[in-house]
Protein backbone atom coordinates (compact mmCIF):
# COMPACT_ATOMS: atom_id res chain seq x y z
CA UNK A 1 0.00 0.00 0.00
CA UNK A 2 1.08 3.73 -0.97
CA UNK A 3 0.20 6.68 1.29
CA UNK A 4 0.43 10.00 -0.93
CA UNK A 5 -0.23 13.63 0.61
CA UNK A 6 -1.22 15.81 -2.48
CA UNK A 7 -1.79 19.55 -1.83
CA UNK A 8 -1.16 22.83 -4.10
CA UNK A 9 -1.60 26.17 -4.70
CA UNK A 10 0.16 27.88 -1.17
CA UNK A 11 0.22 31.42 -2.49
CA UNK A 12 2.79 32.29 0.67
CA UNK A 13 3.06 36.06 0.97
CA UNK A 14 -0.47 36.60 -0.57
CA UNK A 15 -3.44 38.46 1.21
CA UNK A 16 -1.01 40.91 3.03
CA UNK A 17 -4.27 43.25 2.74
CA UNK A 18 -6.06 41.41 5.25
CA UNK A 19 -4.09 41.12 7.83
CA UNK A 20 -2.19 43.05 10.27
CA UNK A 21 1.44 43.88 11.98
CA UNK A 22 2.47 41.31 14.59
CA UNK A 23 4.28 43.73 17.00
CA UNK A 24 6.15 40.53 18.44
CA UNK A 25 7.81 39.55 15.33
CA UNK A 26 7.40 42.87 13.02
CA UNK A 27 5.82 39.95 10.35
CA UNK A 28 2.45 40.26 8.62
CA UNK A 29 0.02 38.05 10.77
CA UNK A 30 -1.45 36.80 7.21
CA UNK A 31 2.18 35.67 6.43
CA UNK A 32 1.95 33.59 9.57
CA UNK A 33 -1.18 32.31 8.72
CA UNK A 34 -0.07 30.26 5.50
CA UNK A 35 3.12 29.30 7.32
CA UNK A 36 0.92 27.53 10.34
CA UNK A 37 -1.13 26.47 7.64
CA UNK A 38 1.84 24.84 5.54
CA UNK A 39 3.14 23.44 8.35
CA UNK A 40 -0.07 21.65 9.48
CA UNK A 41 0.32 19.88 6.01
CA UNK A 42 3.95 18.50 6.61
CA UNK A 43 3.13 17.52 9.89
CA UNK A 44 0.36 15.46 8.94
CA UNK A 45 2.90 13.47 6.20
CA UNK A 46 5.30 13.41 8.62
CA UNK A 47 3.78 11.72 11.77
CA UNK A 48 1.61 9.48 9.33
CA UNK A 49 4.60 8.56 7.40
CA UNK A 50 3.30 8.67 4.21
CA UNK A 51 5.60 7.44 1.19
CA UNK A 52 5.56 10.34 -0.76
CA UNK A 53 4.09 13.91 -1.23
CA UNK A 54 3.18 15.81 -3.97
CA UNK A 55 3.29 19.68 -4.49
CA UNK A 56 0.77 20.73 -7.48
CA UNK A 57 2.06 24.01 -8.07
CA UNK A 58 2.09 27.70 -7.15
CA UNK A 59 4.07 28.28 -4.02
CA UNK A 60 4.39 32.37 -4.13
CA UNK A 61 2.96 34.87 -5.84
CA UNK A 62 5.82 35.52 -8.28
CA UNK A 63 8.73 33.98 -9.47
CA UNK A 64 10.73 35.84 -7.35
CA UNK A 65 9.41 35.83 -3.84
CA UNK A 66 11.59 37.68 -0.92
CA UNK A 67 14.11 36.06 0.60
CA UNK A 68 12.05 35.53 3.83
CA UNK A 69 9.48 33.75 2.16
CA UNK A 70 11.72 31.56 0.18
CA UNK A 71 13.05 30.55 3.55
CA UNK A 72 9.85 30.00 5.22
CA UNK A 73 8.92 27.53 2.39
CA UNK A 74 12.48 25.80 2.20
CA UNK A 75 12.43 25.52 6.55
CA UNK A 76 9.12 23.29 5.80
CA UNK A 77 9.51 21.43 2.86
CA UNK A 78 13.24 20.68 4.20
CA UNK A 79 11.08 18.81 7.47
CA UNK A 80 10.39 16.38 4.45
CA UNK A 81 13.52 15.68 3.45
CA UNK A 82 14.95 15.30 6.73
CA UNK A 83 12.34 12.28 7.37
CA UNK A 84 13.43 10.70 3.69
CA UNK A 85 10.01 11.49 2.42
CA UNK A 86 10.49 11.83 -1.10
CA UNK A 87 8.81 14.93 -2.53
CA UNK A 88 7.66 16.90 -6.45
CA UNK A 89 7.64 20.27 -6.78
CA UNK A 90 5.53 21.06 -9.49
CA UNK A 91 6.02 24.17 -11.18
CA UNK A 92 3.06 26.36 -11.43
CA UNK A 93 2.30 29.82 -13.56
CA UNK A 94 3.09 31.82 -10.27
CA UNK A 95 6.11 29.92 -10.14
CA UNK A 96 7.68 30.88 -13.60
CA UNK A 97 9.47 33.96 -14.60
CA UNK A 98 8.64 35.89 -17.46
CA UNK A 99 6.23 33.64 -18.66
CA UNK A 100 8.44 30.70 -18.59
CA UNK A 101 11.22 32.37 -20.40
CA UNK A 102 13.49 32.63 -17.26
CA UNK A 103 12.98 29.39 -15.35
CA UNK A 104 11.58 29.20 -11.81
CA UNK A 105 11.72 29.91 -8.18
CA UNK A 106 11.56 26.44 -7.41
CA UNK A 107 14.67 25.37 -9.57
CA UNK A 108 17.08 26.43 -6.94
CA UNK A 109 16.18 23.33 -5.17
CA UNK A 110 17.45 21.24 -8.02
CA UNK A 111 20.58 23.17 -8.04
CA UNK A 112 21.07 22.63 -4.80
CA UNK A 113 20.79 18.91 -5.09
CA UNK A 114 18.26 18.84 -2.11
CA UNK A 115 18.08 15.02 -1.42
CA UNK A 116 14.50 13.20 -2.10
CA UNK A 117 13.37 16.66 -3.69
CA UNK A 118 12.19 16.35 -7.62
CA UNK A 119 11.45 19.92 -9.66
CA UNK A 120 8.65 19.48 -12.24
CA UNK A 121 9.26 21.83 -14.25
CA UNK A 122 9.56 19.84 -17.86
CA UNK A 123 7.07 17.11 -18.88
CA UNK A 124 8.99 13.92 -17.70
CA UNK A 125 8.66 10.89 -15.96
CA UNK A 126 10.42 10.03 -12.56
CA UNK A 127 10.87 6.35 -10.89
CA UNK A 128 10.29 7.32 -7.52
CA UNK A 129 11.64 5.27 -4.63
CA UNK A 130 9.57 4.85 -1.45
CA UNK A 131 9.50 3.03 1.61
CA UNK A 132 6.41 0.62 0.11
CA UNK A 133 8.43 0.36 -3.30
CA UNK A 134 8.80 2.32 -6.59
CA UNK A 135 6.42 4.91 -7.62
CA UNK A 136 5.73 6.44 -11.13
CA UNK A 137 4.81 10.43 -11.30
CA UNK A 138 4.72 12.13 -14.97
CA UNK A 139 4.72 15.82 -13.92
CA UNK A 140 3.07 18.53 -16.53
CA UNK A 141 3.79 21.92 -15.27
CA UNK A 142 2.23 24.97 -16.34
CA UNK A 143 2.20 25.19 -20.24
CA UNK A 144 2.17 28.25 -22.27
CA UNK A 145 3.30 28.43 -26.20
CA UNK A 146 6.78 29.19 -25.15
CA UNK A 147 6.85 25.65 -23.72
CA UNK A 148 5.49 23.58 -26.94
CA UNK A 149 5.93 25.91 -30.07
CA UNK A 150 8.47 28.32 -31.13
CA UNK A 151 7.85 32.44 -31.56
CA UNK A 152 7.85 32.39 -35.22
CA UNK A 153 5.55 29.36 -35.27
CA UNK A 154 2.79 31.46 -33.95
CA UNK A 155 2.96 34.04 -36.32
CA UNK A 156 -0.99 34.66 -38.02
CA UNK A 157 -2.45 32.32 -35.78
CA UNK A 158 -5.16 33.21 -33.35
CA UNK A 159 -5.27 32.49 -30.47
CA UNK A 160 -7.88 29.49 -30.91
CA UNK A 161 -5.53 28.06 -33.79
CA UNK A 162 -2.59 28.29 -31.12
CA UNK A 163 -4.34 26.59 -28.21
CA UNK A 164 -5.37 23.95 -31.00
CA UNK A 165 -1.79 23.27 -31.93
CA UNK A 166 -0.49 23.47 -28.47
CA UNK A 167 -3.42 20.37 -27.41
CA UNK A 168 -2.52 17.97 -30.57
CA UNK A 169 1.36 18.65 -29.16
CA UNK A 170 0.56 17.76 -25.87
CA UNK A 171 -1.29 14.95 -26.82
CA UNK A 172 1.76 13.71 -28.63
CA UNK A 173 4.37 14.18 -26.10
CA UNK A 174 1.95 12.99 -23.06
CA UNK A 175 1.41 9.64 -25.38
CA UNK A 176 5.11 9.33 -25.16
CA UNK A 177 5.42 9.45 -21.79
CA UNK A 178 3.07 6.89 -21.46
CA UNK A 179 4.67 4.44 -23.77
CA UNK A 180 7.59 4.10 -21.69
CA UNK A 181 5.78 3.43 -18.31
CA UNK A 182 6.00 0.06 -16.40
CA UNK A 183 2.28 -1.60 -15.87
CA UNK A 184 3.37 -3.22 -12.82
CA UNK A 185 3.99 -0.02 -10.93
CA UNK A 186 1.11 2.82 -9.90
CA UNK A 187 1.59 6.04 -12.26
CA UNK A 188 0.32 8.99 -11.06
CA UNK A 189 -0.05 12.21 -13.61
CA UNK A 190 0.61 15.69 -11.68
CA UNK A 191 0.00 18.71 -13.95
CA UNK A 192 -0.22 22.45 -13.38
CA UNK A 193 -3.42 23.33 -15.37
CA UNK A 194 -6.82 24.62 -16.54
CA UNK A 195 -9.08 21.39 -17.03
CA UNK A 196 -12.25 22.26 -19.27
CA UNK A 197 -14.31 20.91 -16.51
CA UNK A 198 -13.08 22.12 -13.33
CA UNK A 199 -14.90 25.30 -11.79
CA UNK A 200 -13.01 28.67 -11.75
CA UNK A 201 -11.90 30.07 -8.27
CA UNK A 202 -9.70 32.99 -7.02
CA UNK A 203 -7.07 31.54 -9.38
CA UNK A 204 -9.08 33.53 -12.70
CA UNK A 205 -8.08 37.33 -10.61
CA UNK A 206 -4.45 35.86 -9.90
CA UNK A 207 -3.47 34.98 -13.16
CA UNK A 208 0.02 35.22 -14.26
CA UNK A 209 0.90 34.07 -18.30
CA UNK A 210 -1.22 33.06 -20.67
CA UNK A 211 -2.53 29.20 -20.72
CA UNK A 212 -5.06 27.25 -22.28
CA UNK A 213 -7.86 25.50 -21.00
CA UNK A 214 -6.61 21.45 -21.27
CA UNK A 215 -9.86 18.69 -22.38
CA UNK A 216 -10.00 16.16 -19.72
CA UNK A 217 -10.25 13.15 -21.78
CA UNK A 218 -6.37 13.90 -22.58
CA UNK A 219 -5.79 13.28 -18.60
CA UNK A 220 -8.35 10.33 -17.49
CA UNK A 221 -6.29 7.53 -19.26
CA UNK A 222 -6.07 3.81 -18.20
CA UNK A 223 -2.59 4.11 -17.55
CA UNK A 224 -3.28 6.38 -14.42
CA UNK A 225 -3.99 5.52 -11.06
CA UNK A 226 -4.36 9.32 -9.54
CA UNK A 227 -4.06 12.44 -11.34
CA UNK A 228 -3.22 15.34 -9.25
CA UNK A 229 -4.29 18.97 -10.11
CA UNK A 230 -2.72 22.36 -9.41
CA UNK A 231 -3.73 26.05 -10.14
CA UNK A 232 -7.65 25.90 -8.90
CA UNK A 233 -7.95 27.07 -5.79
CA UNK A 234 -11.95 25.45 -5.26
CA UNK A 235 -11.43 21.83 -4.17
CA UNK A 236 -13.18 19.34 -6.26
CA UNK A 237 -13.15 15.43 -7.82
CA UNK A 238 -12.94 16.23 -11.71
CA UNK A 239 -13.40 12.38 -12.25
CA UNK A 240 -13.71 8.94 -10.57
CA UNK A 241 -11.72 6.55 -12.92
CA UNK A 242 -9.11 7.44 -12.69
CA UNK A 243 -9.63 9.45 -9.88
CA UNK A 244 -8.48 12.84 -10.39
CA UNK A 245 -8.98 15.44 -8.21
CA UNK A 246 -7.63 19.63 -7.23
CA UNK A 247 -6.87 19.62 -3.62
CA UNK A 248 -7.53 23.38 -3.48
CA UNK A 249 -5.71 26.27 -2.17
CA UNK A 250 -4.77 25.80 1.60
CA UNK A 251 -5.12 29.11 2.46
CA UNK A 252 -7.87 31.32 1.56
CA UNK A 253 -6.44 34.58 -0.64
CA UNK A 254 -9.35 36.45 -0.82
CA UNK A 255 -13.61 36.88 -0.21
CA UNK A 256 -14.10 34.71 -3.13
CA UNK A 257 -13.17 31.98 -1.36
CA UNK A 258 -15.06 32.53 1.90
CA UNK A 259 -17.08 29.97 1.58
CA UNK A 260 -14.46 27.61 0.72
CA UNK A 261 -13.43 24.38 2.48
CA UNK A 262 -9.74 24.35 2.20
CA UNK A 263 -7.17 21.55 2.61
CA UNK A 264 -5.35 18.99 1.51
CA UNK A 265 -5.90 15.13 -0.47
CA UNK A 266 -4.21 12.18 1.62
CA UNK A 267 -4.47 9.08 -1.43
CA UNK A 268 -4.40 4.91 -0.51
CA UNK A 269 -2.99 2.97 -3.52
CA UNK A 270 -3.94 -0.55 -3.04
CA UNK A 271 -2.95 -3.90 -5.39
CA UNK A 272 -5.68 -5.70 -6.21
CA UNK A 273 -5.07 -9.41 -4.08
CA UNK A 274 -6.62 -10.48 -7.43
CA UNK A 275 -4.74 -9.07 -10.15
CA UNK A 276 -1.27 -9.70 -7.84
CA UNK A 277 -0.85 -13.67 -9.81
CA UNK A 278 -0.41 -11.34 -12.86
CA UNK A 279 1.73 -8.89 -11.42
CA UNK A 280 3.95 -11.55 -10.35
CA UNK A 281 3.35 -13.24 -13.91
CA UNK A 282 4.55 -10.22 -15.41
CA UNK A 283 7.60 -9.74 -13.48
CA UNK A 284 9.26 -13.07 -14.94
CA UNK A 285 8.07 -12.73 -18.06
CA UNK A 286 9.53 -10.93 -21.33
CA UNK A 287 6.79 -10.61 -23.39
CA UNK A 288 5.50 -7.39 -24.52
CA UNK A 289 2.40 -8.65 -25.65
CA UNK A 290 0.88 -9.19 -22.33
CA UNK A 291 2.93 -5.79 -20.14
CA UNK A 292 0.86 -3.74 -23.91
CA UNK A 293 -2.67 -4.99 -22.83
CA UNK A 294 -2.16 -4.42 -19.25
CA UNK A 295 -2.55 -1.08 -17.34
CA UNK A 296 -1.62 0.15 -13.70
CA UNK A 297 -5.12 0.48 -13.95
CA UNK A 298 -5.92 -3.67 -14.07
CA UNK A 299 -3.41 -3.66 -11.01
CA UNK A 300 -4.16 -1.58 -8.28
CA UNK A 301 -7.33 0.83 -6.90
CA UNK A 302 -7.03 4.30 -5.62
CA UNK A 303 -9.12 5.82 -2.34
CA UNK A 304 -8.55 9.18 -1.32
CA UNK A 305 -9.65 11.64 1.99
CA UNK A 306 -9.85 15.17 1.87
CA UNK A 307 -8.39 16.52 5.35
CA UNK A 308 -9.09 20.32 6.15
CA UNK A 309 -6.52 22.40 7.36
CA UNK A 310 -7.19 25.30 9.62
CA UNK A 311 -7.17 28.02 7.36
CA UNK A 312 -8.32 31.62 8.40
CA UNK A 313 -11.81 32.01 8.01
CA UNK A 314 -13.10 34.90 6.05
CA UNK A 315 -16.69 36.45 6.64
CA UNK A 316 -18.91 38.90 4.86
CA UNK A 317 -22.08 40.97 7.03
CA UNK A 318 -24.00 42.76 4.50
CA UNK A 319 -27.25 44.52 5.34
CA UNK A 320 -29.81 47.14 4.08
CA UNK A 321 -30.72 50.15 6.47
CA UNK A 322 -32.86 52.49 3.96
CA UNK A 323 -35.99 51.31 5.55
CA UNK A 324 -34.82 50.75 8.64
CA UNK A 325 -35.95 53.47 11.54
CA UNK A 326 -32.92 52.33 13.98
CA UNK A 327 -30.44 51.75 11.72
CA UNK A 328 -27.82 52.34 14.66
CA UNK A 329 -29.03 49.44 16.48
CA UNK A 330 -30.07 47.20 13.23
CA UNK A 331 -26.34 47.12 12.15
CA UNK A 332 -25.23 46.49 15.79
CA UNK A 333 -27.47 44.04 16.07
CA UNK A 334 -26.08 42.19 12.28
CA UNK A 335 -22.53 42.26 13.63
CA UNK A 336 -23.37 40.42 17.16
CA UNK A 337 -25.49 37.58 15.03
CA UNK A 338 -22.02 36.87 13.17
CA UNK A 339 -19.49 34.79 14.44
CA UNK A 340 -16.28 37.74 13.66
CA UNK A 341 -13.87 36.19 16.13
CA UNK A 342 -10.57 36.11 14.94
CA UNK A 343 -12.03 36.19 11.54
CA UNK A 344 -11.24 38.73 8.25
CA UNK A 345 -14.62 40.67 7.96
CA UNK A 346 -16.01 42.50 5.61
CA UNK A 347 -18.97 44.76 6.78
CA UNK A 348 -21.11 46.11 3.89
CA UNK A 349 -24.49 48.15 4.47
CA UNK A 350 -26.41 50.09 2.83
CA UNK A 351 -28.28 53.67 4.01
CA UNK A 352 -30.02 56.64 2.80
CA UNK A 353 -28.04 60.05 2.89
CA UNK A 354 -29.79 61.41 5.48
CA UNK A 355 -29.26 58.26 7.57
CA UNK A 356 -25.46 58.84 7.64
CA UNK A 357 -25.61 60.99 10.75
CA UNK A 358 -27.45 58.19 12.37
CA UNK A 359 -24.24 56.04 12.00
CA UNK A 360 -21.37 55.89 14.98
CA UNK A 361 -18.20 55.19 13.07
CA UNK A 362 -16.67 54.34 16.83
CA UNK A 363 -19.61 52.12 17.96
CA UNK A 364 -19.08 49.96 14.63
CA UNK A 365 -15.68 49.78 15.15
CA UNK A 366 -16.24 48.79 18.50
CA UNK A 367 -18.37 46.05 17.84
CA UNK A 368 -15.83 44.64 15.04
CA UNK A 369 -13.06 44.22 17.58
CA UNK A 370 -12.95 40.70 17.91
CA UNK A 371 -12.57 40.09 14.49
CA UNK A 372 -8.26 39.29 13.15
CA UNK A 373 -9.22 42.22 10.77
CA UNK A 374 -11.89 43.95 9.18
CA UNK A 375 -13.17 46.69 6.36
CA UNK A 376 -16.04 48.88 6.12
CA UNK A 377 -17.93 50.06 3.21
CA UNK A 378 -21.31 52.12 3.46
CA UNK A 379 -23.23 52.34 0.57
CA UNK A 380 -25.53 55.26 -0.01
CA UNK A 381 -28.74 54.46 -1.80
CA UNK A 382 -30.12 57.28 -3.93
CA UNK A 383 -33.27 57.76 -5.26
CA UNK A 384 -33.10 56.82 -9.09
CA UNK A 385 -34.48 59.41 -11.38
CA UNK A 386 -37.26 58.52 -13.57
CA UNK A 387 -36.35 55.53 -16.34
CA UNK A 388 -37.09 56.22 -20.08
CA UNK A 389 -40.60 54.77 -21.02
CA UNK A 390 -40.38 51.76 -23.31
CA UNK A 391 -43.46 53.12 -25.16
CA UNK A 392 -41.27 56.40 -26.34
CA UNK A 393 -37.90 54.09 -27.46
CA UNK A 394 -36.39 54.85 -30.21
CA UNK A 395 -37.98 53.16 -33.24
CA UNK A 396 -41.89 53.48 -31.90
CA UNK A 397 -44.62 53.73 -33.89
CA UNK A 398 -47.25 55.57 -32.35
CA UNK A 399 -49.23 59.41 -32.32
CA UNK A 400 -48.28 62.34 -30.20
CA UNK A 401 -51.68 62.04 -28.65
CA UNK A 402 -50.84 58.08 -27.58
CA UNK A 403 -47.24 59.54 -26.35
CA UNK A 404 -48.98 62.36 -24.13
CA UNK A 405 -50.59 59.37 -22.59
CA UNK A 406 -48.25 56.87 -21.91
CA UNK A 407 -46.08 59.62 -20.12
CA UNK A 408 -49.00 61.29 -17.91
CA UNK A 409 -49.82 57.55 -17.36
CA UNK A 410 -46.48 57.24 -15.28
CA UNK A 411 -46.62 60.71 -13.57
CA UNK A 412 -48.72 59.76 -10.86
CA UNK A 413 -47.99 64.02 -9.97
CA UNK A 414 -50.14 64.87 -12.61
CA UNK A 415 -52.98 62.39 -12.30
CA UNK A 416 -55.42 65.68 -11.47
CA UNK A 417 -54.34 67.34 -14.08
CA UNK A 418 -54.31 64.52 -16.66
CA UNK A 419 -57.79 65.41 -18.49
CA UNK A 420 -57.02 69.00 -18.78
CA UNK A 421 -53.65 68.48 -20.35
CA UNK A 422 -55.07 65.98 -22.42
CA UNK A 423 -58.22 68.37 -23.49
CA UNK A 424 -55.38 71.26 -24.14
CA UNK A 425 -53.16 68.93 -26.04
CA UNK A 426 -56.11 67.79 -28.52
CA UNK A 427 -56.76 71.45 -28.53
CA UNK A 428 -53.52 72.18 -29.65
CA UNK A 429 -53.43 69.45 -32.33
CA UNK A 430 -56.72 70.90 -34.07
CA UNK A 431 -55.72 74.88 -34.13
CA UNK A 432 -53.77 75.54 -37.13
CA UNK A 433 -52.84 79.07 -36.10
CA UNK A 434 -50.82 77.82 -32.92
CA UNK A 435 -51.52 79.08 -29.76
CA UNK A 436 -48.35 80.13 -27.37
CA UNK A 437 -48.64 80.22 -23.63
CA UNK A 438 -49.38 82.57 -21.37
CA UNK A 439 -51.50 84.54 -24.46
CA UNK A 440 -54.04 85.90 -21.69
CA UNK A 441 -51.32 88.51 -20.57
CA UNK A 442 -51.45 87.14 -17.18
CA UNK A 443 -48.16 85.62 -16.59
CA UNK A 444 -49.90 83.17 -13.91
CA UNK A 445 -52.94 82.08 -15.74
CA UNK A 446 -52.72 79.49 -18.87
CA UNK A 447 -55.94 80.32 -21.14
CA UNK A 448 -55.24 76.67 -22.77
CA UNK A 449 -55.13 74.53 -19.63
CA UNK A 450 -57.68 76.50 -17.85
CA UNK A 451 -55.69 75.90 -14.63
CA UNK A 452 -53.67 78.44 -12.12
CA UNK A 453 -50.24 77.83 -12.69
CA UNK A 454 -49.20 79.56 -9.27
CA UNK A 455 -51.37 76.77 -7.83
CA UNK A 456 -49.25 74.72 -8.66
CA UNK A 457 -45.94 75.82 -6.95
CA UNK A 458 -45.72 73.58 -4.13
CA UNK A 459 -46.13 70.26 -6.33
CA UNK A 460 -43.01 68.10 -7.25
CA UNK A 461 -43.16 68.49 -10.99
CA UNK A 462 -40.43 68.82 -13.52
CA UNK A 463 -39.52 72.37 -15.15
CA UNK A 464 -38.26 72.71 -18.19
CA UNK A 465 -37.53 76.41 -19.76
CA UNK A 466 -37.00 75.67 -24.10
CA UNK A 467 -37.07 79.03 -26.54
CA UNK A 468 -39.28 78.66 -29.62
CA UNK A 469 -38.27 81.28 -32.28
CA UNK A 470 -41.57 81.29 -34.26
CA UNK A 471 -39.79 83.43 -37.02
CA UNK A 472 -38.20 80.62 -38.20
CA UNK A 473 -40.93 77.86 -38.12
CA UNK A 474 -44.78 78.26 -39.44
CA UNK A 475 -47.41 77.39 -37.37
CA UNK A 476 -48.12 74.20 -37.95
CA UNK A 477 -44.11 73.42 -36.81
CA UNK A 478 -44.75 75.55 -33.79
CA UNK A 479 -47.78 73.58 -32.88
CA UNK A 480 -45.71 70.25 -32.96
CA UNK A 481 -42.88 71.63 -30.64
CA UNK A 482 -45.29 72.59 -28.34
CA UNK A 483 -47.03 69.43 -28.29
CA UNK A 484 -43.50 67.47 -27.74
CA UNK A 485 -42.49 70.22 -25.08
CA UNK A 486 -45.90 69.03 -23.30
Amino acid sequence: MFKVLHLSDIHMGSGYIHGRLNPETGLNTRFEDFVQTLSFCIDRAINDQVDLVLFGGDAFPDAVPAPYLQQAFAKQFCRLSTANIPTVLLVGNHDQHSQGEGGASLSIYRSLGVPNVIVGDTLATYRIETKSGHLQVTTLPWLNRSTLMSKTETDGMSMAQVSEVLLDRLRVALEGEIRQLDPTMPHILLGHLMADAATFGAEKFLAVGKGFTVPLNILTRDCFNYVALGHVHKHQVLCENPLTIYPGSIERVDFSEEKELKGFVLLEIIPKEDENPIVQNLSRSSKTTDRQNLTSQNLFKTTYEFCPVPARSFHTIEINLCNSTMPQDDLLMAIHRSTIQDAVVRLIYHLRPEQVELIQDTSVRSALSTAHSYTIQSDLVMKLSRSRLPELGVGATITPMEALKAYLINREDLQDLESSILEAAQALMGDEQGVMFGSSGDPMFNPMFGINIEGLGNRSMETIDFTVDSTDVDSTETANIQLRLL
